[in-house]
């Protein structure tokens, strides 16, 4: 439980003014629409619009370029001469982070704080948390979401704790809340004040989006080697892996939301004579509430996701209960250890959603017994009378006799799952049948087809891709990522990977569309469905790796699978806001004009809510490409198995070339899938 390479297209199309922004004059490619001439041929008005004058262009370059490219080059393989080694490099670099770590200024006076920061924090969480006891515990959080979300939510929490202890998992499940607690609120902290910054400063905006890219689309695993290198084993690498991971998201909704302010309610504050700053408070916070919330959300569930790869470099608690149990292949016992990352990313979500609710409220809302100070001392003595109690009983942990024994029962529905459904059903065949077509009639034609292909034709190819849904400027872009690629030495894994992430990225937004679009217009629908997509995105992928394994067995299908859950919920949640948000006037008015459901949805609120199905693009690139190491150790190959080799055998030249060719996949397809606009000329 994010986030992408990707600049998202919501944001450049949020804002009226901004680069990329869909509020100005200008037509899709960029520029204000020529004046018709009426005597004009049709032939003279055809050359006249600018995308068949891009066509032309390219189709000339196109004529000079590829018969000297293929004269040169007449393999297609990229060359070895414009290939740039980083082996020594990176292995100097390595060598001087270990010599220096013990005795450089830098380490001892700037990473070491930032260092001992991280460990006094955490450690003081989890202290505060043993002092309370299980009871305590469990009373304090319950009081706490009855506080600010109600009986109901107060109801969940209290059953996650319980389950929590139940399932035998208190101890780490405590260590992985001190953590939690600690990665989520500095990516919060971070992620707002780099969506501050964003969202107020078209330029700052512009600076930031590369640096987000590349923050939420680079595979953890690959900057797992450098993390540890600098900070050692522990709780300080394993948060700020997490706080990389998990900002971006909450960054890029903060800036979303604050360029995609009422401009109407921006200028009316402004006429009364509010100061800039008076502005934000009182306007573009208040009116950028929901794209907050959200990005909350999001930083909770992709900071729990990574409580796994956290465990890999000495975070412990559950993650490295999921991580041994998985090591002996006992399914059973990581699902009793994932069960409770699910449940507290679902408290954490409900209860600040809850509390986000209430922000602006007016006064006289909710139950006058919910609100003020009496009532919060009134929970601290009672979580402290509850924790004395539990102290005095001798009981700090969870009783060992109430635990309750699931693994077993898990692992033999698991075998019978295996048993029935891998071969032999009649009519449809079998999952290892299904695997066997879609990686034949799919994947194999895809690979085969990218691998193939000239490199200097796959640079015209996006070359020209990108520049007919935006500019020269995101062609240039686009182009260059790619030509980068090729400069790395990856080219061949690195168009393998790619085959598996367009048929991933297909899958998801058909899925993630249509899901989406019916959750939009049933209520009760997307109540049943939000807690199946709060444990798809928070259930650790490496839960699911080996029933997917099983029933799918070893290679490329299954990897594909494993993105597609782990991107779908994100794609389907920012579908389902973004056509809930559409403006109800238009809604009326089309209704008031004979619409039926599907002109509606169709005609006025797919269009309105295009930059939100963008954002839903941009952000299922950036999770496909984000389980991409996933598949490497389900027998994806290529990149992922690079940078998982890279991490296992110390070898950071092999497992950052690896990771910097994904984010490079990820600029080329965000450059191809996100149109972007340019700022109509004045007086146009």
């Amino acid at each position: 439980m994010s986030a992408a390479t990707t600049a998202p297209a919501r944001e450049r199309a949020a804002d009226p003014v901004a680069p990329g922004g869909t509020g100005g004059p200008g037509g899709a490619d960029g520029a204000t629409e020529t004046p018709k001439d009426p005597k004009a041929t049709p032939f003279q008005a055809l050359l006249r619009h600018r995308g068949i004058g891009k066509i032309l262009l390219l189709a000339v370059a196109a004529a000079v370029l590829v018969p000297l490219a293929s004269a040169k080059w007449g393999s297609g393989t990229w060359p070895g001469a414009l290939s740039v080694d980083l082996s020594e490099p990176l292995g100097k670099a390595s060598d001087w982070i270990i010599d220096n770590r013990d005795s450089h200024p830098l380490f001892l006076y700037f990473f070491g704080h930032i260092s001992n920061a991280v460990v006094i924090s955490v450690r003081a969480v989890y202290v505060v948390l043993l002092t309370l006891g299980w009871t305590g515990v469990t009373a304090g959080v319950t009081l706490v979401a009855w506080r600010i979300a109600g009986l109901r939510i107060a109801s969940v929490a209290l059953l996650s704790f319980v389950l929590s202890g139940m399932l035998g998992m208190w101890v780490p499940t405590m260590q992985t809340l001190a953590l939690m607690v600690v990665a989520v609120l500095a990516s919060a902290v971070v992620g707002a004040l780099l969506g501050l910054v964003g969202g107020l400063s078209d330029r700052m905006f512009r600076l930031l989006r590369p640096v987000l890219d590349t923050m939420q689309i680079l595979p953890a695993f690959s900057y797992l080697l450098p993390v540890v290198l600098i900070f050692g084993l522990g709780v300080p690498a394993a948060l700020l892996t997490t706080v990389v991971y998990a900002a971006p998201p909450m960054a890029r909704l903060t800036a979303l939301g604050l360029r995609g302010a009422d401009a109407g309610v921006l200028e009316a504050v402004s006429s009364l004579g509010a100061t800039g700053r008076q502005r934000l408070l009182t306007a573009r916070l208040p009116l950028a509430r929901k794209e907050l919330l959200l990005g909350l959300n999001q930083t909770i569930m992709m900071a729990l996701s990574m409580a796994v790869v956290a465990c890999m470099i000495g975070a412990g608690g559950l993650g490295d209960r999921v991580y041994q149990a998985l090591a002996s292949v006992d399914v059973g016992a990581a699902l009793a250890a994932a069960i409770p990352i699910v449940l507290l990313a679902i408290v954490m979500d409900r209860v600040t959603a809850a509390a986000g609710e209430r922000l602006g409220a007016a006064p006289a809302d909710g139950p006058r017994l919910l609100r003020g100070w009496r009532v919060w001392a009134g929970v601290a003595v009672v979580t402290a009378a509850i924790a004395l109690v539990g102290r005095l009983a001798g009981s700090m942990v969870w009783p060992s006799a109430w635990v309750v024994e699931i693994a077993r029962p898990v692992n033999d529905f698991k075998e019978w799952m295996v048993n029935h459904l891998y071969s032999g059903v009649p009519v449809v065949g079998g999952t290892a049948d299904w695997a066997a077509h879609f990686t034949s009639g799919v994947l194999d034609p895809l690979r085969d087809g990218l691998t193939a292909l000239p490199w200097w034709g796959a640079l015209l190819i996006v070359a020209a891709l990108a520049w007919l849904i935006g500019t020269w400027r995101t062609a240039l872009t686009a182009v260059l990522a790619l030509a980068a690629i090729g400069v790395l030495g990856v080219w061949n894994p690195s168009m393998n990977t790619l085959s598996q992430v367009i048929a991933a990225l297909a899958a998801t937004l058909i899925l993630g569309f249509g899901i989406g679009i019916l959750a939009s217009g049933s209520e009760r629908f997307e109540r049943l469905l939000r807690p199946v997509l709060d444990v798809m995105q928070t259930m650790p992928q490496f839960v699911y790796l080996i029933p997917v394994v099983a029933l799918f067995a070893v290679g490329r299908a299954p990897a594909v699978a494993a993105a597609v859950i782990y991107a779908l919920p994100a794609v389907i949640r920012i579908t389902t806001q973004g056509l809930r948000q559409v403006d109800p006037a238009a809604m009326e008015s089309a209704r008031s004009l004979g619409a039926t459901r599907w002109q509606l949805l169709r005609q006025v609120q797919l269009p309105l809510a295009r930059p939100s199905m963008l954002l839903a693009v941009n952000q299922g690139v950036v999770l496909v490409l984000a389980v991409v190491i996933i598949g490497g150790l389900v027998g994806g190959g290529a990149l992922g198995y690079d940078v998982v080799t890279g991490l296992a055998t110390g070898d950071l030249a092999l497992g950052l070339v690896a990771g910097v060719a994904i984010v490079c996949l990820g600029l080329v397809l965000d450059r191809v899938t996100q149109p972007t606009e340019r700022r109509a000329r004045k007086g146009a």
